[in-house]
């Protein structure tokens, strides 16, 4: 079975850090590019940064800057490292990749269930 596993979030405090992870795992024979967006409550959910399967980034302008995606492509993991971290950036964040399961295959989306970000003091 295929699924995208989500670990690395929790409580801290304004201006700390957090780093997010994401493994894929079961039979897949590539991946292409992931994403990570959140959720905040009420609010819709939104793109915070992507890497394409050559390692290419991509931020959101929300969090440029304070933000690092980067990916173990050996270990079908991706990273959200997080600095700087503000109220504003609480939410479910969530895992997204593009997922080939053989060989001419056309590329699936998966998403993960989500791991909460909570800044507060």
């Amino acid at each position: 079975q295929v699924q995208l596993v989500e670990s690395g979030g929790g409580l801290v405090q304004p201006g700390g850090s957090l780093r997010l992870s994401c493994a894929a795992s079961g039979s897949i024979f590539s991946i292409g590019a992931m994403h990570w967006y959140r959720q905040a409550p009420g609010k819709e959910r939104e793109l915070v940064a992507s890497i394409s399967s050559r390692g290419t980034p991509s931020y959101a302008d929300s969090v440029k800057g304070r933000v690092t995606v980067s990916r173990d492509n050996a270990k079908n993991t991706v990273y959200l490292q997080m600095n700087s971290l503000k109220s504003e950036d609480t939410a479910v964040y969530y895992c997204n990749a593009f997922l080939v399961m053989a060989a001419g295959d056309k590329p699936l989306s998966y998403w993960g269930q989500g791991t909460q970000v909570t800044v507060s003091s």
